[in-house]
Parts: structure tokens; sequence; C-alpha cells
């Protein structure tokens, strides 16, 4: 795993700045701390921060093709190259290293742009090529790699792996972007291709980007789609192709020439992680377990029982961290304001298995294609309302219920029927956001300032889930569902809590369940096999019965995180009143402080539970002060032609 960065000037050989290339790839160091490598010529400079785990010896970047036309800078694995290296060979190519990068070079030197469609793995690289004065950028399917890019002038594009790479060169605007503070606020992550800064984007997952010297800048092109498309597989079929796809998916990504292990929370996903890893490795596979809060509420005893049964070699301990404590540290990991809690102990984790090994397995992205998430079963119960009440009686009756039912925050899920009453009311896009949503329209427009208000126009965030639904092209309501989820929570929350944890302390993450043949044969399953009688992840559940203990299948879903339902009371409420009074929230022109105030005050009495509203306006205060109120320094003649 590693950390990219560089400057490609898109209309002329102009120099480019040893020292600013340096500092941009001295601010994503932490991706790769094993060695570091810049390239400049006229126009263009790359530069590499390598975390060593395959090809030790000749893996250095930037590598070059054979005759030094080609230059890339790679951050991933690309687990089939073996086979690619293989067939290029036959081709003619030479191959003078035993790298995935080196078969990159080769395969955008035999099929250009095409050349992503052949990778089967996690990536973002950019390729510099000589010869045909181009600058490519890609990302793989899922988005598992970060991409950042700004075109600045219209003259020259910085990209990184991290938003802090671009912010080291001085030369990107802080201007925050105010759709991208709402998606926040609504989200509790900036869905891609957004950013917090306006100019400056990501990479959107299954895109690339080509740039070449002298010709407009385009957009991104996507280059892969999942499709849901069911077949008639019986469920017997379908239990037994889950495992073997699915093992087969472990299988690849054990390649390693470093200490490998996992991630075990003692849940469904990372079980079978364990399991399947037992299997090709046996006994001794090195797992990592943290147990928060409480012991009595701990999911350590689920992960021993896991471990214990499958003779793994377990790491664990207990953590009762404290999430004012850590907020500060968190926004200059993230960068961009990001408020998934569970953010603090992924780090934890992270920090512990990088103790004895470079790579870890996980068990991300079960819950996005088996159907895991309650939100699934409610969606698709509002949907079947929806599908037969008309709309003339559904909207009144089922509006004015949920406007005379009362509102329990306090209270699961389950029972909080205002919300559930609300959704129904609303029409399948805007029931899902409200799903989804961290601050709903009325509490979130409260928050901020009448100037900022007028900024937005007629922006709305239920736009992101608008896009995903109508382009999911299939008439199946759970599939809708699960394919938004694919396109934003996944990359722009799961995918970035994982990659910036874990790189924070040097540790590649491998998500054998986003092997992307694997996710294809999951859209081809019935919804009727992932979500049965209200019980998601019905499937796999069932197919990893003879693997995993039954009390680890079936037992409440508990989530990886902090609760700031109890958080932010007592002591901690003057703390998070002080810092949420701060002069960085004054001064940034978002928030109106007074109606923060009356937020926490609702808090603290125990009027409302307002712990994820109150933590995801802390973290946006990480942010304002670790990054954007933060000096960046100008360095000294970036490009000779900038003035």
């Amino acid at each position: 795993m590693c950390g990219i960065a560089g400057i490609f000037d898109l209309s002329s050989r102009s120099r480019i700045n040893r020292d600013a290339l340096a500092r941009m790839n001295g601010a994503v160091f932490h991706r790769g701390p094993d060695g570091g490598g810049t390239h400049l010529e006229p126009g263009v400079g790359i530069a590499h921060r390598r975390l060593a785990i395959i090809d030790l010896a000749t893996g250095d970047q930037p590598m070059f093709s054979g005759d030094g036309s080609v230059a890339i800078v790679f951050n991933g694995e690309i687990y089939n190259f073996r086979e690619l290296s293989q067939e290029l060979s036959n081709l003619g190519y030479v191959f003078r290293t035993h790298s995935d990068t080196e078969t990159i070079i080769h395969a955008w030197q035999e099929w250009g742009v095409d050349c992503v469609k052949k990778l089967h793995g996690m990536f973002a690289f950019a390729i510099y090529d000589q010869k045909r004065q181009s600058l490519f950028l890609a990302r793989d399917r899922f988005g598992k790699k970060p991409l950042y890019y700004s075109i600045i002038n219209n003259r020259f594009c910085l990209f990184g792996s991290e938003l802090k790479a671009l912010l080291a060169s001085g030369l990107i605007p802080k201007t925050i972007r105010p759709e991208a503070v709402d998606d926040y606020l609504s989200f509790g992550y900036i869905p891609d291709p957004s950013c917090i800064y306006q100019g400056t984007l990501k990479l959107p997952a299954a895109h690339y980007l080509l740039l070449t010297r002298g010709k407009a800048v385009g957009q991104p092109t996507p280059y892969w789609q999942l499709r849901f498309v069911e077949t008639n597989i019986s469920f017997k079929d379908a239990q037994e192709q889950l495992i073997s796809r699915l093992s087969e998916a472990v299988r690849i990504r054990l390649v390693a020439d470093v200490p490998l292990g996992a991630f075990l929370s003692g849940g469904v996903d990372s079980s079978a992680i364990i399991a399947l890893m037992s299997r090709h490795l046996g006994s001794g596979v090195k797992s990592f377990s943290i147990g928060i809060g409480d012991s009595g509420d701990s999911e350590l005893p689920f992960a021993s029982a896991v471990a214990a049964r499958y003779g793994a070699e377990q790491t664990a301990v207990h953590v009762n961290p404290d999430p004012i404590a850590e907020y500060r540290r968190l926004a200059r990991i993230f960068d961009e304001p990001f408020a998934d809690v569970s953010s603090v102990p992924t780090d934890q984790v992270s920090k512990l298995a990088r103790t004895k090994v470079t790579v870890a397995l996980s068990g991300d992205a079960g819950d996005e294609i088996f159907a895991g998430y309650r939100r699934y079963r409610w969606h698709s119960y509002a949907q079947g309302a929806r599908h037969y009440l008309p709309t003339s009686l559904r909207v009144p009756i089922f509006g004015l219920l949920g406007r005379a039912y009362p509102k329990l925050d306090w209270a699961p899920r389950w029972m909080r029927a205002k919300y559930t009453l609300q959704e129904i009311a609303l029409d399948e896009i805007g029931g899902y956001f409200r799903t989804v949503c961290k601050i709903h329209d009325d509490a979130r427009y409260q928050l901020y300032t009448s100037e900022f208000r007028r900024k937005l126009n007629d922006y709305h965030p239920c736009q992101v889930i608008a896009q995903h639904m109508q382009e999911s092209d299939t008439s199946n309501a759970l599939a809708r569902a699960q394919y938004t989820d694919i396109k934003t929570y996944l990359p722009g929350d799961i995918l970035t809590k994982v990659d910036r944890t874990s790189m924070a302390s040097s540790l590649e993450v491998r998500v054998p369940m986003l092997d992307h043949s694997f996710v294809e044969w999951s859209a081809t399953v019935p919804s009727r096999f992932k979500l049965k009688n209200g019980v998601g992840k019905f499937l796999l559940k069932r197919a990893l019965a003879p693997y995993v203990p039954a009390e680890n299948l079936f037992r409440t879903k508990r989530g990886f995180a902090i609760k700031t339902d109890t958080a932010f009371r007592g002591s901690d409420s003057r703390k998070i009143r002080n810092l949420l009074n701060s002069e960085a929230m004054r001064d940034s022109g978002i928030f109106d402080i007074a109606s923060i105030n009356a937020l926490l005050s609702e808090h603290e009495m125990g009027l409302r539970n307002n712990g994820q509203a109150l933590w995801t306006l802390l973290m946006f205060e990480g942010f304002l002060n670790e990054v954007h109120f933060a000096t960046d320094r100008m360095p000294e003649g970036i490009v000779s032609a900038l003035e």
C-alpha cells in the first residue's frame, strides 16, 4: 500500500519545482514509510511513498517502462498480475521485476485506457506517457483506494492519495463548498466526487481520467457498472457458490511477502474471513480484536470463540476510548469532515494489528452486498406500502400521522414510528434519504446562519440519492437501495474510514467481499435469499452455518462504534460546549451558535438524543482547526509559469 502525488502541466512543458513535489509526497509519508521517490521532467512531476508488500527488492516507484517513456506511481494491489504478466509476456513484453506495478505499465502500453478493465484488485494510480503527452488517472471499481485531483487555472492538474497532499502544494484555494457542508451534515461524510473545497474532486470509483497536453480537460469516464439481474439459482446452489467464490476471493488476497492477519470482531463477516483464511493457511492465523466500552457489552467473547475454533492466534485488548480526546487527531487523518464515530475503534484495531502484521483482511461490505442493514428491511416495507396505496391517499394520511406522532429519539429504531410514517408519506427517493440522513432538514437548516442558507440556493442532498437510484437500472426496491449504498455509503464512509485509519498506522487492509467478480455474482442472487422474513444477510448466514458458531451468526447486530446517545453529558457537555463555541466555528460563517447551544441543552437534559449531531458538529470543528484554518506555506516557484 502506498501514497501517490503529482503535478501535470496541461498546456506546456514548464519547470516543476522539486521542493514543492517533495512537500506533497511528504504529506502522505504515513502511507509508505518504507521508501519514496520522485520523478521530474519538463511539464510533470510524480511522487511515491512505499509500504512494501510484494517484490520487496525491485518494486520501488516511480517505475518506468524499458525505454523510459512511461512512468507510473501506484497505490494498491493487483491480484491477477501474474496471469496478466504471462499474457503480456506472450505478446512480447519483457519484465524486469516481479511486481504488479510493472504489469500495469505494460497493460497501458498494450490496451491504453482499457487496461483498467483487465485489473483485478484495489488501485489508484497515475501514468505519465511521454510519447502521448498524457496523464492517466484511474481508481478501482469500488473506490477502495482514494484519489483526489484539482485543475488549477485550467493549466495544472494536481493529484494525490489524500487531500493533505494537494493542500501541501499551497495552490489549493480553501474555499468551502456549501453543498459539501450540507452533504456532510446529512450523511456524515461527503459523497464522491465532491470534496469540501471548491475546485477539488475525488475521482469516482470505477472511473478514469485521461488528460492530454494541449487538449481541453474532459470529464472522468466510467469503465465498469454493477448490474442487479436476478437468476433462477436455487437456495442450495447459492449457498455452495457463495462459499466457493468467497473462499477464492480470500485465497488470492493472501499473497504477501510480509506478515499478514485479519480483523476479527466476532460478527458474521469477520468470522467468515477467519474461517476461510484458516481453510487456506491452517491454524495460527493472526487475528486482532477490540472490546469497546463496558465489558458486559463487549464483543470479545464472540471473537474469541471463532479464534479458538480455528486455532487462530488472537491479539485482543479492551479499550474505552474518549472520543473528545481523539477527535482532533481524527480530523487530521481524514482531512475532510468525517463523522462516522466507529472510526475511533477502527483506528485502535489498526494500531493493534500493525504491531504484528503489515497486511490485514477485513469483513467489510457484507452488509451492502447481502442486505445486512436494518434500513433495507424498513425500505422494503415502506416501498410495499407505496406500491399498494395511491399517492392521493398515502401522502396526506401518513404525512398527518407522522406529524402527530410523538418523536421518540431515545427509542430503538423500530419504535420510532414517527420516522416510518413520514418516510411512507414521501416517494422512494425522499424516503430512503430520510432513512440514511443523520441530521434531518428542519434541524439542519436551523444550525445554519441565514447567509449560509442563501448560499445553498436550491441544493438538497437528496439529489445524491436520486442520481444513484435512477441509474441503478433495476425494478427491485432492495437492489436499488443496495446499489445506492455501494455508490455512496461504501466508498464515502466505510472504505474511507478503513483506508485512512489503517494507513495512519501504515497498515494495508484488503477486503475479500469486494472482489468485483464476487460482487457481480452476488448481484445475480435473488433478493428474497438476502432479506428473508425480515432477516438480513439470510443467505450468507445459512451458507456460513457449518463454519461459524450459531451465536455469532444470529445474535443482534451491535456495530463497531462508540455510543453517542449517552455521550456528551455531565462533564463532557461542558467540554463540547466550549469546543462548539470556538472561534473557528464562529469565524466559519456557517453555523448559528445559538442553535448549536440549544441542540446541546436538549441533549444534556435528556429531552432528545442529539449525540450523533453533536459528534458531527465536533468533527467539523476539528476540520476547521486542523485543516481549514491551518497555515499552508506556499512553496516557492512550484512552476515557473504561475505568475
